[in-house]
């Protein structure tokens, strides 16, 4: 049986894989096009027809589920994100989120408690006095933004690794799900190996002060291995949890993994 055609008349294929790459993000754009990938290879990989505004955006789907597939199985979970000297720390840091900082979240930290779900032994709520009193550790390391800038700074915290131990968390689950108090309902998903990568941390100072608004108090998730916006800050919950929850930026097409 011929192959049936999907093609709709007066369309032009390449233009409309060009109008949809501008759908990317901007790093995703990039490296798309310094790819230099062909319609035809596009189609060959995705088994996708393109005639259309829905295959177009399907394949770029495909591709993005594709690229998360490709960067988790080449992530080695021992090899360290590059660290610094103070000397070397950006001055000052700069804020960065989709608002301006005048909207960044005002909370109280003596009413914040960090909520804990899903598959974990124990359940209960941590105060911030309670988080104060793990065992911390210091690091300098760079945040890469998707938007093409870099800052290094340092940061202080408990590895989230030990306290997913802490809390009798089923490791062998695939993702912990944060939930922020950003407006928007910000969240984001971490793979389970990242969130076991020793530089992985549950971030409560900067340059040894309390973290500030700026930077999310009362904590932020410092993941140095993944690009920014994988690094949510006003945490207010983290969930160990089998099922993928999407986050904003991903359900806004950015790459779930987003190794830097």
């Amino acid at each position: 049986m011929a192959k049936r055609s999907f093609l709709i008349p007066g369309v032009d294929k390449r233009l409309l894989i060009k109008d949809s790459i501008k759908t990317m993000p901007d790093v995703t754009r990039r490296r798309f096009i310094a790819g230099g990938a062909s319609l035809g290879a596009l189609t060959l990989l995705t088994g996708c027809d393109v005639v259309d505004s829905s295959s177009a955006e399907n394949m770029l789907a495909q591709i993005s589920k594709f690229n998360d597939a490709v960067q988790a199985f080449i992530f080695n979970p021992d090899a360290l994100a590059p660290t610094f000297p103070e000397s070397a720390i950006t001055k000052p840091f700069p804020f960065n989120a989709y608002y301006d900082l005048d909207d960044a979240p005002d909370i109280d930290g003596k009413d914040w408690k960090l909520e804990v779900r899903g598959l974990v032994e124990n359940k209960k709520s941590w105060t911030l006095d309670e988080l104060y009193k793990l065992p911390e550790v210091t690091q300098i390391t760079r945040h890469i933004c998707v938007e093409g800038w870099s800052a290094i700074g340092s940061w202080t915290g408990t590895p989230l690794r030990d306290f997913l131990k802490l809390i009798g968390a089923d490791t062998r689950a695939k993702y912990v799900w944060f939930q922020c108090a950003d407006k928007d309902g910000y969240n984001s998903p971490l793979d389970m190996r990242s969130a076991l990568h020793p530089q992985t941390q549950m971030t409560f100072k900067y340059a040894n002060e309390i973290l500030p608004r700026a930077y999310g108090f009362p904590m932020k998730i410092r993941v140095p291995t993944k690009l920014g916006f994988k690094n949510p800050k006003y945490v207010v919950s983290m969930e160990v949890t089998n099922d993928y929850k999407g986050g904003y930026w991903e359900d806004q097409g950015y790459n779930s993994f987003s190794g830097s």
